[in-house]
């Protein structure tokens, strides 16, 4: 908050009003796309779960052990090699593909980028309607809502410089990865739930600590009058938001989830 203090006090009075109302034009359309963002995680996730299970055992290649029927579909991405893809196809676009279509492309292939990749992501939690109750995941997906409005509203708010805790935050996330492909071996329980509640509150501080970010980032270049970038950074922000979002809900499934 300092932060952004500093380089509003840098512009005049007219400019400073301009870019305030800039600034809530600019995190509206995040959290919008944002919002259009998980609607297409959730729909597609829903739709492919339906598309992967059946009630005919004539029709079943392979049973969960909850009694779950998987057709010849979900049996080739839920059972076969082409699970890891699933899994970690998103993670290489974050790490691989996000950074250069930031760089070459114009905005809305950045906004269409962001939509395939939440497509995607639908498909790598589908099987989450395969293991917990449609209550369950829908009464978690109501607490992270409420829980993620809050924690973003108190960065937007808050006086309190939260830049410090950057680092830190993204140590924490490089060390729960590490942590769950030790697990991925390990299958612990009480070590998967430790992982959790860390993680629940890693992204819960990266929430408030991004919205500041975002926040702060906006009038460093709306100020120097920054236009390509300002024009793509509502999807880069609304990705960060819905990364921290979709991991605190994974997270707090692990507590409220019912499973089938």
């Amino acid at each position: 908050m300092a932060q952004f203090e500093t380089l509003r006090s840098g512009v005049s009075g007219a400019r400073a009003a301009e870019i305030d109302t800039g600034l809530r034009a600019h995190m509206n359309k995040v959290y919008g796309t944002m919002s259009i963002g998980m609607l297409i995680t959730a729909a597609a996730a829903w739709a492919i779960s339906t598309l992967t299970v059946t009630s005919d055992p004539s029709q079943a290649v392979v049973q969960m052990g909850n009694g779950t029927m998987l057709n010849s579909f979900g049996a080739l991405i839920y059972t076969t090699p082409l699970r890891w893809v699933v899994m970690l196809a998103p993670l290489a676009f974050l790490f691989l593909g996000w950074g250069a279509l930031m760089r070459r492309a114009n905005a809305a292939t950045v906004q269409l980028g962001f939509f395939a990749f939440a497509s995607f992501m639908g498909l790598s939690l589908s099987s989450v309607f395969l293991v917990f109750t449609s209550f369950s995941i829908v009464q978690t997906f109501l607490v992270t809502a409420i829980a993620f409005a809050g924690l973003s509203l108190w960065g937007y708010t808050t006086k309190k410089d939260l830049s410090g805790m950057g680092t830190f935050l993204v140590m924490g996330v490089i060390g729960l990865l590490v942590a769950m492909v030790i697990n991925m071996f390990l299958q612990s329980g009480p070590m998967m739930m430790a992982i959790s509640a860390i993680g629940l509150l890693i992204f819960a501080g990266l929430t408030a600590y991004d919205t500041q970010r975002l926040k702060s980032e906006y009038v460093a270049h709306a100020a120097h009058g920054d236009q390509e970038w300002l024009d793509k950074a509502a999807s880069d922000g609304a990705l960060s938001l819905y990364i921290n979002f979709l991991n605190m809900f994974q997270f707090l499934l692990m507590f409220m989830g019912q499973q089938e």
